[in-house]
């Protein structure tokens, strides 16, 4: 597999911009390193996080014939904001194009976008890589999630899912209701750290 991956990486740049490619550099990498931190697959994790946005460059149009080809049309939330629709395609490339069959990695590609309640490891690694990876731009809450991550990983994935839901608003935009199934999930079974998220606060 390992062979394989300098081939998608080859393949990936093709598919995508230079900016995004690199981004997704950075999720592979990061991915690795939480995999390592939490005892998951390191491959599997590399391979996900490589390929997460691989459908990222196709229009819209496109990603919606693929995925209704496939028999996986878009939900109402991703008609909605066309910028979901990448996921669920992604899933589908990584599977028809680069020959992943493995399902963990492809719900990690399927479900980085919003998340889903009672997520697997793979899927909570690739989610937070995606925020967090070294070439994002650095927002308010980056340094503490950064240290967050490789502390706790439930944590982590919670305080992102309020700062997506939090941006989404601001924003005058109405969160997915995937995704707010998925912070509720969590909102439920993860006790608050006070002290994880006052990280460096004064």
């Amino acid at each position: 597999m390992k062979k394989e991956i300098i081939n998608f990486r080859k393949a990936l740049e093709k598919d995508l911009d230079q900016q995004r490619f690199e981004h997704s550099l950075g999720v592979e990498y990061t991915s690795a390193c939480l995999a390592i931190v939490y005892g998951a697959d390191i491959t599997d994790a590399r391979v996900a996080g490589l390929l997460h946005d691989c459908a990222k460059c196709i229009p819209h149009s496109d990603q919606i014939r693929i995925m209704e080809k496939a028999g996986l049309p878009p939900l109402q939330e991703e008609y909605d904001d066309q910028s979901l629709l990448h996921a669920k395609c992604g899933a589908i490339i990584a599977r028809d194009k680069y020959g992943i069959e493995d399902e963990n990695i492809l719900n990690a590609i399927r479900f980085h976008t919003v998340g889903r309640p009672n997520m697997t490891l793979l899927e909570k690694i690739v989610y937070i890589a995606d925020f967090l990876e070294p070439n994002r731009k650095d927002l308010e809450i980056m340094d503490g999630v950064r240290h967050a991550a490789f502390i706790d990983l439930d944590q982590t994935l919670l305080w992102i899912m309020e700062g997506v839901i939090s941006y989404v608003k601001k924003k005058g935009m109405v969160p997915a209701p995937s995704g707010l199934a998925a912070y509720e999930y969590y909102k439920n079974q993860i006790k608050v750290d006070e002290a994880l998220r006052n990280w460096r606060k004064d």
